[in-house]
Parts: C-alpha cells; sequence; structure tokens
C-alpha cells in the first residue's frame, strides 16, 4: 500500500451525535440518518480547478470518484453538471450562494488539484448553501499522481463526516475470495481491492481452495484458510509483498476460520483435533496456543468485541446452530440468538453496540443484525443464499455475499445499510465471496 501525507489546514468542524435532515436557517447543514426513509440530500460538486498544466484530467476525475462516493451511500444525490448555473473557475473566489440555492443545491463541495511532477495536492471545502457558509474549514491533503484515487476518497469521507456527524469509509480496502469459473469447477484465490471494486489485485493464485480471508487490524496483514496440504491450515499473508507463512501446524489437526484480535497481537481460531472442534487463541509473536472452549460441540466463526474482552462465535452445542458470547479468556458462554432458524458466522460492529450474522429459515437465508445480549434482531435481506457479513469501519454498511440458486449459480458481493436500505452489488467484474472490510487506511 502507498503511503499518503495529509496536512491539515485548519481542523475539521466537529459535529454532535444529534442532527437533522433539513436546512436549518440558523445552524449547520446536517443529516439525520434513522430507520426510516431517508430523502437523498441534494448536492453539487463541480469539477475541481485544476491549478497547475497536467492537472485537468485528475481535477475532473477526483470530483467524480467523490461524487460516486456519496451518492454510493443512498444519503446524498448529485445535481448534474448540466443544472449548474455557476461555475468554480478559482478555488479562492466568494462562492455565488443564490446561483447554487436556485437549483436546489443543499452542499457544495469545491476543490483545486495541482501537479508538479509526480506530487498532488488537493484541497477542498464544503458550504452550507442555504445558512451561506463554510462547514468547517479547508483541508489540504499530497501525495503522488499515482495515489489520486485514494485521495478522493479522502475528501469524500471528510464531507461525508461532515454532512452526517459519523465518521466515513471510502478509503478502506476490501479482501475476498475471487471466484471463476463453472460452479463444479470454481477456481478461487485471494484478491484485495478498493471498497468499491477499483484497484484489484490478486494475492494469490488458484491452485488450491482459499477461504475466509480476515485483515489485520493496520490493514497490512490478511489471515486465511487455505488447503494447500489437502486439509485446512491457517496462513497469515503480507499484503504489500504477498510473503506468507503457516500460522498453525500443529501436527494431526485442522484449522481455520481465524480472526485477528483487535491489537494484532493474537488469533483466535478454530481447531480440529481429535474429532472435536474448539476455539483457540494463539500468541503471534510465540506461537502459544490456549485452548478457550472445552465442550463435544462444533466452536467456529469467532470474531472479538472491540475492545477484545469478548469473543462471539457460533456453535451447536444446543443442538442447532446458535450464537454465543464468551470471555476472550475463555470460559462460560452465554447464547444469545433465540429466533426461529439457524444463525452463523457472527461479526462485532467496529462500534461495538451490534453482532452481524448470517441467518438460515424456512429455506432463505438472511444477513442481519441484533444487540450484543441478543435482542432488537433485525433481518436486512433475503434470498437464495446471503452469508459472511463484514463491517464497514464506521459501522454503518455490511457487505456479504449472495449465490444464486441452480447449477450456473454465482457468487457475488453485496452491501447494505445497517437500516436495511440501499441493497446494491459490488462491481468487481466476476465473482466474489468471504469479504473481509479493513479499517481505514
Amino acid at each position: 500500500m502507498k503511503n499518503l501525507a495529509a496536512t491539515l489546514l485548519i481542523g475539521l468542524c466537529a459535529f454532535g451525535a444529534s442532527v437533522h435532515t433539513a436546512i436549518a436557517q440558523s445552524g449547520p447543514l446536517r443529516i439525520e440518518i434513522t430507520d426510516g426513509v431517508i430523502e437523498p440530500l441534494p448536492y453539487a460538486v463541480p469539477n475541481f480547478v485544476a491549478e497547475t498544466p497536467g492537472s485537468n484530467q485528475i481535477s475532473k476525475d477526483m470530483a467524480r470518484v467523490i461524487a460516486a462516493d456519496l451518492n454510493g451511500t443512498g444519503l446524498f444525490r448529485e445535481i448534474p453538471a448540466k443544472a449548474h448555473i455557476s461555475t468554480i473557475t478559482h478555488f479562492g473566489n466568494p462562492v455565488q450562494f443564490s446561483d447554487w440555492k436556485a437549483i436546489n443545491a443543499q452542499a457544495l463541495i469545491t476543490g483545486g488539484v495541482s501537479v508538479s511532477g509526480n506530487e498532488l495536492e488537493v484541497k477542498f471545502r464544503v458550504f452550507d448553501v442555504f445558512a451561506g457558509q463554510e462547514l468547517g474549514n479547508g483541508l489540504r491533503f499530497k501525495g503522488t499522481t499515482d495515489g489520486w484515487r485514494r485521495m478522493a476518497h479522502k475528501v469524500a469521507d471528510a464531507v461525508y463526516g461532515r454532512i452526517t456527524g459519523e465518521g466515513g469509509y471510502f478509503d478502506s480496502r476490501v479482501v475476498f475470495v475471487s471466484e471463476s469459473g463453472p460452479k463444479n469447477d470454481r477456481k478461487k484465490r485471494l484478491a484485495v481491492m478498493d471498497y468499491d471494486g477499483a484497484n484489484l489485485q490478486y494475492l494469490t493464485d488458484s491452485k488450491d481452495i482459499v477461504l475466509a480471508p480476515r485483515f489485520s487490524p493496520t490493514g497490512d496483514q490478511v489471515l486465511y484458510t487455505s488447503y494447500e496440504t489437502g486439509f485446512p491450515q491457517v496462513y497469515v499473508l503480507n499484503v504489500g509483498s504477498a510473503q506468507r507463512r503457516v500460522l498453525s501446524n500443529q501436527s494431526g489437526t485442522m484449522s481455520f476460520a481465524p480472526r485477528f484480535s483487535p491489537d494484532g497481537k493474537s488469533v483466535v481460531m478454530s481447531v480440529t483435533d481429535g474429532g472435536n472442534t474448539d476455539l483457540y487463541k494463539m500468541d503471534i509473536g510465540s506461537g502459544k496456543r490456549t485452548r478457550l472452549s472445552q465442550s463435544p460441540s462444533i466452536e467456529t466463526a469467532p470474531s472479538y468485541s472491540p475492545d477484545g474482552s469478548q469473543i462471539v462465535f457460533e456453535s451447536d452445542r444446543s443442538g442447532t446452530q446458535q450464537l454465543y458470547v464468551m470471555s476472550a479468556n475463555g470460559g462460560e458462554a452465554k447464547r444469545i440468538s433465540f429466533g426461529q432458524g439457524r444463525y452463523g458466522t457472527p461479526v462485532w460492529s467496529p462500534r461495538g453496540d451490534l453482532v452481524a450474522f448470517t441467518k438460515q429459515n424456512k429455506g432463505r437465508f438472511h444477513i442481519g443484525v441484533m444487540r450484543t445480549d441478543g435482542s432488537e434482531e433485525r433481518l436486512l435481506t433475503a434470498s437464495f443464499l446471503d452469508e459472511g457479513p463484514t463491517w464497514a469501519p464506521n459501522g454503518r454498511v455490511i457487505m456479504f455475499t449472495r449465490e444464486t440458486r441452480g447449477a450456473d449459480g454465482a457468487s457475488a458481493l453485496y452491501s447494505v445499510d445497517v437500516s436495511g436500505r440501499n441493497l446494491k452489488r459490488v462491481e468487481i467484474g466476476g465473482g466474489g465471496s468471504d469479504p473481509s472490510w479493513s479499517p481505514l487506511q
């Protein structure tokens, strides 16, 4: 991954947790994100001003990526350029708010781009049109020209944060299993991409079956399960160099379903030994393993709480596949799923307030969320096969795998807002499964 130096001109405007949907004449522009229907906020993002020779195309491209990020949330609606009355010809010129009010733009994003050799600088501002004032103050990012797309995502994250009061998720990546070929001879390899499907890179070849990749807390390593030796073993791979090593290779055992602890120092996984499958924690530095569960049932799909104190996992100890929570050090587990059907693949939200899961009931699969005590269960999707949720860094969006029915059925990646709105396919140019979202970069 490329490093990006960010220089803050003046601090971002800080918003509280309480936000509202309308333009307030006496206050800042806000969007209230609730479970109800939201009318997307109309905004304008003219092409950024090209301030140096050679920056014209990048200035246009950056504005388009920013617009795609915001539009993709379902919370924003861009007013097309053909409807604009004003043009932005100089980043520092005063804004003619009346021209933007006339086309009902409630927010306006302006920017300037300069290029010097391989160095790129972008600066931007966000305006509350009806209040006639800037939201916060200007922000500037510096990097290289080949990192322009990532810089656009950073701008979009800042805009999203100023208007919603929540953290963004555009400057993030997703590791997943890329799939190709017919269903009876499916080729699988690890791949990584920007959250929106761009900048796709392959991390492994398709010689061996690979499953369940999981990003480290710093986003530079990936855990995954491989059948390279003929039975499942956990590997850890460096995303930058693609170097990998076996993380667990104790004779006579199988390991799978790994996940990093929040501090990145240990890994929790399922280990099958002597026909029994339990959860184990492994210290990455020393390789020491600690058994966390002591049950004749199958324990798998563990996920840490954000503070690292608890683990949610799936188990069939009650006779059917259900969700349980226990201390990260092991011990007694508490069941949290009590609805009809089977529950699996739980993942703790980055906010710590929810658990996402896969549910199977009456021949249908669902992606759902519940409180960490099992209350307030909500199903967000329903299809022939939806499974394997992963959270965006801000805890607002969930990505998952959807597979279609029949002999020609294929897997694809989809995302949905945590409220159940804005279900859409992630365009990756092929099949995909087992996504894992990185932290913000």
